[in-house]
């Protein structure tokens, strides 16, 4: 990479982990990326799908097409990081590396409109809205693969905990389902001193804690992975008195979705049956508001070989994640691959939405090499190749 272009995106990298935005409020993060597409000289439609933003290279000669995604929103978490860049918006961080996702796109858009060797169509998707899920369904909805051309599409993540500028690619899932659950227990108030008198949904909540905890374990296959967690338990308000209702909210997690049919299938059960056990009535609800990262066969394949272009590590051998992105929506409507690009050890505070996170700047030029060579891969290929 152009040192004088590495140098851009870094100043640009910082200047938005200074200004995070939330998810579907990202329109200074969008206008950004309007104003440097400008600058490159390069055609875009805004405001797809909320602030998306889908920039088009062309070249005559051929008539393939390939898509290329970066998310741009950040999380509701305050930042403890001493850095220059910090971010000055109370509350908001860019604790999962969007900021270095957006200018990844971006210099490679740069990269390749000065590239002449490629022919077809790139499609540079900016979008909005990852981190609550429907960000990606948002531009489907708002016609992207209709507008906007494209056979195949692609993206990546950065890792801590794998080697800086390493590029692992996995056959099958790379990511995992997620989906929000929330089950409210309802039984009958009354005073803690006379508790037989009462409904308590406090003792009912605990069995169902049980209960719940024991579907992986015996209702689902070992060899299918599946997370079902209990994140918060929500119930009374003063010490001497039975609640009316308790609530449990929680994620489930699952790479297949039969398996997921199946657990959900099972929660239901087991709700019913505490709720007949102990008196009570429930609200329950379940939520899919993802879906599994496959990568498709031949995209993984393409994937390895832009990486192996750009004289980078590649890893085969890194297992899958129970975390979630909703590029599996775009993935869903057309074959593609997700890979992890290494941001170095991760260290106690440098996971992904921790309050010490930060993007590894060093790696940029991987990713703008890796994501220029795929374009260029899928554009030669024979069409059915």
């Amino acid at each position: 990479m152009e040192t004088e272009l590495l140098a851009k995106l870094t100043q640009w990298r910082h200047r938005l982990h200074t200004h995070p935005e939330l998810s579907e409020h990202e329109s200074a993060t969008a206008a950004f990326v309007q104003e440097r597409l400008a600058e490159f000289g390069i055609p875009f439609v805004a405001g797809v799908g909320g602030n998306g933003v889908v920039a088009t290279l062309s070249r005559p000669g051929s008539n393939r097409t390939v898509g290329l995604r970066a998310d741009m929103d950040a999380l509701p978490i305050t930042e403890a990081n001493d850095l220059a860049y910090a971010s000055a918006s109370p509350g908001l961080m860019h604790a999962c590396g969007h900021d270095g996702h957006t200018v990844a796109l971006l210099g490679t858009a740069a990269s390749l409109a000065k590239d002449e060797s490629w022919k077809g169509q790139i499609q540079f998707i900016f979008q909005p809205a990852e981190e609550n899920g429907v960000g990606a369904k948002a531009m489907i909805a708002d016609g992207l693969f209709e507008r906007f051309p494209m056979e195949r599409v692609f993206a990546f993540h950065n890792w801590p905990g794998i080697e800086a500028g390493t590029v692992a690619v996995h056959n099958g899932p790379v990511m995992a389902a997620g989906g929000r659950w929330e089950i409210t227990l309802h039984g009958l108030a009354g005073h803690a001193a006379i508790p037989h008198q009462t409904r308590d949904p406090i003792v009912a909540a605990g069995h169902l804690i049980v209960a719940l905890h024991t579907i992986v374990s015996r209702n689902v296959d070992p060899v299918d992975a599946v997370v079902l967690s209990i994140a918060q338990v929500n119930g009374g308000i003063v010490s001497n008195q039975i609640p009316g209702s308790v609530t449990l909210v929680g994620t489930l997690r699952t790479y297949d979705q039969d398996v997921r049919a199946t657990v959900i299938k099972r929660m239901e059960s087991i709700v019913a049956g505490i709720c007949e056990a102990y008196g009570m009535r429930a609200d329950v609800e379940i939520l899919s508001t993802g879906r599994p990262i496959i990568n498709s066969p031949d995209e993984a394949e393409l994937a390895v070989a832009a990486a192996r272009a750009a004289g980078v590590l590649v890893r085969r051998d890194v297992r899958p994640s129970t975390t979630g992105d909703d590029f599996s929506f775009l993935r869903l409507h057309r074959p593609g691959a997700y890979v992890w690009i290494g941001n170095g050890p991760a260290g106690p505070d440098g996971e992904l939405h921790n309050n010490r996170y930060d993007f590894n700047d060093a790696i940029l030029p991987v990713a703008v090499s890796w994501m220029s060579n795929v374009a260029r891969l899928a554009l030669s290929e024979a069409p059915g190749a």
